[in-house]
């Protein structure tokens, strides 16, 4: 086992964990932060995205031990004081998901791209999205949400 100190969602936790665990593990069973979904445990899909550091980052490709020390957010931990973060808004405002289980690392995933570029165009957003996959909506409500996410919805 392997010591480790995280901060997730700006709570502090210790734990030991085996070194071979996955963040995305440790992040469900341990801390119960089932918001992060195991989509295909191959980095392929990026339902798993969370944030380390304010970073996206595919929990399934990272190692819990890899995180010690750093800051990780998850989908659960956006929302502020009852608020959703502007993103999630604009994914519930725009009808962004039809089953769901993408729409965690989706969110993150957009998030990070709009704080790399706050105004991106239509290319920009599907370019910056491309490794979280969709099987159901076709990405067009998807990419309407992070339009209106920046302001930019026609």
């Amino acid at each position: 086992m392997t010591k480790i100190e995280v901060t997730v969602d700006g709570a502090k936790y210790a734990d030991d964990v085996e070194p071979r665990m996955l963040l995305v593990h440790y992040l469900r069973e341990r801390l119960g932060k089932t918001g992060t979904v195991v989509g295909c445990d191959t980095s392929n899909c990026g339902a798993c995205t969370v944030h380390v550091d304010g970073r996206s980052v595919k929990s399934c490709n990272m190692l819990a031990v890899q995180a010690d020390g750093h800051e990780v957010t998850t989908v659960e931990g956006l929302a502020q004081d009852g608020e959703l973060h502007p993103v999630q808004k604009a994914f519930h405002e725009c009808h962004a998901l039809q089953c769901g289980y993408c729409t965690p690392g989706m969110i993150m995933q957009s998030i990070d791209l709009l704080n790399d570029n706050p105004n991106p165009s239509e290319e920009e957003i599907r370019t910056g999205l491309e490794g979280n996959l969709c099987r159901c909506t076709g990405y067009h409500n998807i990419v309407k949400a992070v339009q209106t996410a920046a302001g930019g919805a026609q």
